[in-house]
């Protein structure tokens, strides 16, 4: 029998990394590092990850290209626009 109420370790190091950027973001606003570390934290897949792509629900991918868009726009204003 499987226990559904341990968190997976890949969930905690995600919202550890989404929470990091955010630091880095509205703290010490460097916008590059927040733009790598939320990057880092996509790479530890917050969902099942014993689900193949193709079986994923609907929410779930929408949920993680928006994380990705995020990383790029936060890592292009970082490079473009907060660069001075």
């Amino acid at each position: 029998m499987e226990n559904k109420t341990i968190t997976p370790f890949n969930r905690i190091l995600y919202i550890m990394f989404v929470v990091f950027a955010a630091y880095q973001f509205f703290g010490q606003h460097a916008y590059v590092e927040a733009a790598a570390s939320l990057g880092i934290g996509l790479a530890f897949d917050p969902f099942n990850t014993e689900q193949p792509w193709n079986e994923r629900p609907l929410w779930q991918k929408i949920w993680l290209f928006v994380h990705l868009a995020i990383v790029a726009l936060l890592f292009g204003y970082g490079v473009g626009i907060a660069d001075k």
